[in-house]
């Protein structure tokens, strides 16, 4: 998105009851990719893409398809249309009606290019008796190669046109050639200034032959050969592709994928397969879909893509966040483990990444460039500056942990991954206060510090994932100059038994949970404030404890595994009474207390008294994440209750699947593209970052657990209902 294009969005939609100006949406329409670059189709038709956190090319940023009868232009994004994904696939298909012919478009994208393939179908009423031989494709197309929208210059072929800057070149082509071809110059001056938006593209103008080639923006005719014409685009770096190669690259595709078939063998490769015996496979299918979509060739995520990226209300989401991207990986991990989904390329490019982004203190920064690990812009980057720590997310660093401890017992195989826990565990020692919670720092929702039961759960769970899957870290065998300075991470200061270490730790850690917990409300609180007063507000964020318990109770069964009886069948677990009635009054008050429904929605809302985008609602909004974070954690805490066989257990299992259903393909929260949005308005308005990655990855995990788990339990009310 260029400042031209945020200028004008602000001009169409400010005073909008639910859009927030200059943003460019993906709240409707459907994404394809999945193996490499990231293109967004909206529901009328326009393409965008959205791929630069994950390749470093920014191409289309504008685009518009016509039909075309002579002079006249039936512009497809305001005619009639309908959308679909075909099949599993990433394939989408466009139904456009215009008053010329129904105009369907088939959209792939391959790699670093993508395909449009244009049908026409006249009908036999003839559409105003159209002649099809006198209709063509138009398609305007606006590229910022670099994310350059001025000194861009075009290069001209019999079939396709070349835009560049320094480094960034990308092609138009066309299967069928292009009968005609010209440029224009982006918003002048005077219409950026008008109150007025502009509608592109323009006729053309003779005085401004500059136009033609000093520019990103081009206007191809592209004729139809037996009702079909397949328009191209490929994004290339030139160190990487010579132009001879792109064209080739280009002509094959058109030779290759001629059919709305091949396209959708091609786009099926690009995103994993789904065995037709798992649950619910609907929603399995779309949460893999959606997180290979979100993901860079290295293996990390964007959290979802960047809809603001001028920090107009938000402060960006096309980065990797380690809490974000760890927690994915640990579900992705859990619930391959349980339904078989092949992903254990998933799993190893996760840990080689995490190791590879590691800092010398042990810790991971706020948010890097999912393509190369590098440092993204942040404001939670304190054990990089000088200064005292509070702008850290210590949370991100516990995430991490947890992952690798269960990559590490799963067999995955990422050089330097022990080297890595290590450095890890003494960091997360010099973020751990001397009462047993972690020190003061910022929170999951990076709007606040203090010291926060979200933070201690994180703690609490890479402590005793590092504890059940440690055996064997060896802390001596680590060089001390490679890390810091910081005397933490000295390996001579670190004990020899790390997993007895570990297991120590989580004992603390447990036990200084009770400094937060409420029992006027029944709830540990949402966090001590760095004044050392109690914030007892409703946090969705708190229910991530019950997973942190499920993994600290595995600790006393001996096995090793995570809520499930080894040798020590009768063994009890590491989870006393008291707590577990404390965990369940927790997790039933926090979800009756942010629960929050409407005539259109219903799920949770984030924390009691979030004002976060709210435009002019008074309540707050419902989120996703908070939502699916709610079925999770009652899922979570049924197994503790079933491995008890507390009577408790069926009504968290019906619990789990009563908040699964909202967030589910039918529920108010899952859009008719199966994608989950951060928010939603109570009018059922979609809002914010769309798809985002993490409540798709907690479905998946929530749908395998009850699936895996919890079966006895199937006839509870079901996910779908």
């Amino acid at each position: 998105m260029q400042l031209r294009d945020a200028l004008d969005d602000y001009k169409r939609n400010t005073g909008h009851a639910t859009r927030f100006p200059g943003e460019r949406r993906t709240v409707t329409g459907r994404f394809s990719g999945g193996d490499g670059r990231l293109v967004h189709v909206a529901g009328d038709g326009e393409l965008r893409d959205f791929g630069y956190p994950l390749t470093g090319r920014t191409g289309l940023v504008r685009s518009r398809v016509g039909l075309a009868v002579g002079d006249e232009i039936a512009w497809l994004d305001e005619v009639p249309t309908e959308q679909r994904y075909v099949g599993d696939t990433t394939l989408i298909e466009t139904v456009h009606e215009t008053d010329h012919g129904t105009v369907t478009r088939h959209d792939a994208t391959i790699g670093d290019a993508h395909l449009t393939r244009a049908s026409v179908d006249v009908g036999d009423d003839g559409h105003a008796n159209v002649d099809p031989a006198d209709l063509s494709l138009v398609v305007y197309a606006r590229f910022a190669p670099d994310g350059r929208d001025d000194r861009v210059g075009q290069l001209r072929y019999d079939d396709a046109v070349e835009v560049y800057h320094a480094d960034e070149r990308d092609f138009l082509a066309s299967d069928t050639g292009l009968a005609d071809l010209r440029g224009q110059l982006p918003a002048t001056f005077p219409e950026l200034l008008d109150d007025a938006p502009t509608d592109l593209p323009r006729d053309r103008d003779g005085d401004r032959y500059e136009e033609e080639r000093l520019s990103g923006e081009v206007i191809a005719d592209v004729p139809f050969e037996e009702g079909v014409a397949t328009v191209g685009t490929l994004l290339t770096d030139r160190e990487e592709t010579t132009r001879e190669a792109a064209r080739e690259r280009l002509a094959a595709l058109f030779a290759e994928l001629d059919s709305p078939d091949a396209l959708a063998a091609a786009a099926g490769e690009t995103i994993p397969a789904v065995p037709e015996s798992v649950p619910a496979r609907e929603s399995v299918v779309a949460d893999l879909r959606v997180l290979s979509l979100l993901s860079a060739e290295s293996g990390l995520r964007i959290a979802g893509p960047d809809f603001d990226p001028f920090y107009s209300t938000s402060g960006g989401y096309g980065y990797t966040w380690f809490r974000d991207d760890a927690e994915i990986s640990t579900f992705a991990l859990d619930a391959d483990d349980r339904l078989g989904l092949g992903l254990d390329d998933w799993h190893a490019r996760s840990a080689e990444m995490y190791v590879a982004t590691q800092r010398p203190d042990g810790s991971w920064p706020h948010r890097v460039w999912p393509r190369n690990g590098a440092l993204a812009p942040g404001w939670a980057n304190a054990r990089i500056e000088d200064g005292p720590d509070v702008d850290y997310q210590a949370d991100q660093t516990g995430s991490v942990i947890a992952y690798l401890a269960q990559a590490r017992a799963a067999g995955v195989d990422a050089e330097g991954l022990d080297e890595t826990l290590v450095a890890a565990l003494a960091g997360l020692d010099e973020t751990l206060a001397d009462d047993g919670r972690p020190v003061v720092c910022q929170n999951a929702w990076e709007d606040s510090a203090g010291r926060f039961a979200h933070t201690t759960a994180t703690f609490l769970e890479a402590y005793s994932e590092l504890a059940l899957h440690g055996d064997g870290l060896e802390a001596a065998a680590l060089d001390a100059d490679a890390f810091g300075s910081t005397a933490a991470l000295d390996p001579a200061a670190l004990p020899d038994d790390l997993a007895a270490h570990a297991r120590d730790q989580a004992a603390r850690v447990y036990d200084a949970l009770d400094d937060l917990w409420v029992p006027e409300r029944g709830c540990y609180a949402l966090r001590e404030t760095a004044e050392g007063a109690i914030d007892d507000r409703l946090d969705s964020s708190t229910l991530s404890l019950a997973s942190a318990h499920r993994s600290f109770d595995a600790l006393g069964r001996g096995d090793g595994e995570r809520g499930e009886r080894g040798d020590g069948a009768d063994a009890p677990g590491a989870v006393d009474d008291e707590r577990l009635d404390r965990l369940v009054s927790h997790v039933e008050t926090v979800v009756d207390g942010l629960a929050h429904e409407s005539d259109e929605i219903a799920g949770l809302i984030r924390y009691e008294g979030d004002g976060w985008r709210r435009a002019g609602q008074r309540s707050e909004k419902v989120w996703t994440v908070s939502t699916a974070w709610g079925a999770n954690a009652c899922a979570e805490l049924a197994v503790l209750l079933a491995d008890r066989e507390d009577p408790r257990a069926a009504e968290m299992v019906e619990n789990a699947r009563e908040l699964l259903a909202h967030v589910s393909p039918g529920g108010s929260l899952c859009e008719p593209t199966t994608y989950l949005p951060e928010q939603f308005f109570d009018d059922g308005t979609p809002d914010s970052a769309t798809p985002l990655g993490w409540p798709h990855a907690i479905r998946l995990a929530t749908v395998a657990l009850l699936d895996d788990e919890l079966p006895q339990f199937a006839d509870c009310v079901a996910a779908d209902d």
